[in-house]
């Protein structure tokens, strides 16, 4: 039987009345975003799609540092639990609020080498723009940390700026990003705990495989903790 023909009033209200839900508000560094370099908020979803796609179906991952959890939801979309770890208190405080409808999402405070999580006890790890922030005798507790809590066969992927994009960044990223590598450098401290290490790069939104030194953005994958 043929579609009836409907209105376009009709058709809009079909299609769009289960969207008028309560809003959700922004956090704190995504409201800043928002005001000050909207097309930022672009490029920070789009890495955050690379672990929910790498990740998809998994039990249980641990993001390493949310902050205001603005991708976090991504990647809760596609497995069955996402723990999300930030020492900032305002944060979860905020985040606990803000996203309570996630349900999948639990928030904790503290840093990866302080809490204590059971070994063994998560299938992925990821940490996006967080290890540029850590002094650099931290690089190793960091990745070692989360290897701990991987199964053997478990993912961990580390997002962080390039070095070589330095000279690009902005005065407020140079000032605050005190710890940054390169593809080897990172790649050198993940296979350290990883059985593989495979690097992948972005220029804006793009993930792509291309010259290391003329990505902007980089991103290594551990697969299997040694």
């Amino acid at each position: 039987m043929a579609n009836k023909k409907i209105t376009q009033q009709e058709a809009y209200h079909l299609g769009t009345d289960h969207q008028f839900v309560d809003s959700i508000s922004l956090g704190p560094w995504t409201t800043y975003s928002l005001l000050n370099d909207p097309k930022h908020m672009g490029f920070v979803l789009a890495r955050y799609k690379f672990p929910a796609k790498m990740f998809d179906a998994m039990e249980r991952v641990i993001e390493v540092g949310c902050g205001d959890a603005f991708g976090t939801p991504i990647v809760a979309q596609h497995v069955k639990e996402v723990v999300a770890i930030e020492p900032d208190a305002r944060h979860i405080e905020s985040n606990k609020k803000r996203l309570a409808q996630v349900k999948n999402i639990q928030f904790q405070c503290g840093t990866i080498q302080d809490l204590k999580f059971p070994e063994r006890s998560f299938c992925g790890a990821y940490s996006i723009d967080v290890i540029e922030h850590l002094d650099e005798h931290l690089n190793d507790p960091f990745v070692e940390s989360q290897a701990k809590i991987l199964k053997k066969d478990g993912v961990c992927i580390i997002g962080t700026p390039n070095k070589n994009a330095e000279q690009y960044a902005s005065e407020r990223s140079r000032v605050q990003h005190i710890n940054l590598h390169t593809q080897k450098s990172l790649k050198e401290l993940m296979e350290k705990y990883f059985s593989r290490v495979f690097m992948f790069g972005m220029n804006d939104e793009v993930l792509h495989t291309g010259y290391a030194p003329m990505c902007h953005y980089i991103l290594g994958m551990g697969v299997g903790v040694k």
